[in-house]
């Protein structure tokens, strides 16, 4: 069975669905709570762990969310590759530019400096990237929360895509340090890795090589200072 023919499970699916807008509820308030109140923990470590435990026991098995080996590794990559360059291109040329004209531009977390010309500083980066980032926040956001999201619409093809939108203005909430432009270019990457995601067939190896390939863009860019 593919990633897209994984149905809403039937087993009583009323409760099912109150569970899930709970789950949904609950990790909404993580990534608010820990971004902009600063109550909680980290929300990709807590998201991350709750999401795989969730997925396992009530859907029995990782793969409902994508973690499984794709038909072709060479069309998810192809995929990755070109939402990766539409979100930078996107990000620079049209996001920022516009919200340019109402608010700062996105806040460079601090290691951006020590990054310039520091090949060490510059690796150690690029294991969170691929790591924390990518691997970290496709599983908490395209992966768990999506999938919780799409079970209030039994899943069906137009319940991923509004819970790609809810997911993608939680993602953005999930950037709030970087400020308002932050925010809303964070947001419209989350929509063009749900998209990368569905394209896929859900497969959520296509949003986390998207995911890792934007930041390690942003790594190299950092390192050899060409936005500065």
């Amino acid at each position: 069975m593919s990633v897209a023919e994984i149905p809403f499970p039937s087993h009583h699916p009323r409760a099912s669905r109150a569970v899930s807008a709970f789950e949904l509820l609950l990790g909404s308030g993580v990534v608010i709570g820990h971004n902009v109140f600063h109550v909680v923990p980290n929300e990709v470590i807590v998201l991350s762990l709750l999401g795989l435990l969730s997925i396992k026991l009530r859907d029995g098995g990782w793969f409902a969310i994508g973690f499984k080996r794709p038909e072709s590794w060479c069309r998810v990559f192809i995929i990755a590759l070109a939402a990766a360059t539409l979100r930078i291109v996107l990000g620079q040329f049209v996001i920022e530019p516009i919200t340019g004209r109402f608010w700062p531009a996105p806040i460079v977390p601090a290691i951006a400096g020590e990054i310039a010309g520091n090949l060490r500083v510059a690796l150690i980066a690029l294991l969170v990237v691929w790591t924390f980032a990518a691997f970290g926040e496709e599983n908490a956001y395209r992966g768990y929360l999506l999938t919780r999201a799409a079970d209030l619409g039994s899943r069906s093809a137009a319940a991923y895509w509004i819970g790609i939108v809810i997911v993608s203005v939680l993602f953005g909430y999930g950037h709030y340090s970087k400020g308002p432009s932050g925010i809303i270019d964070s947001g419209v990457a989350g929509l063009i890795l749900g998209t990368a995601y569905m394209l896929a067939g859900r497969n959520l190896w296509a949003s986390i090589l998207a995911h890792g390939f934007i930041d390690t863009f942003g790594v190299i860019d950092a390192f050899f200072g060409w936005s500065s």
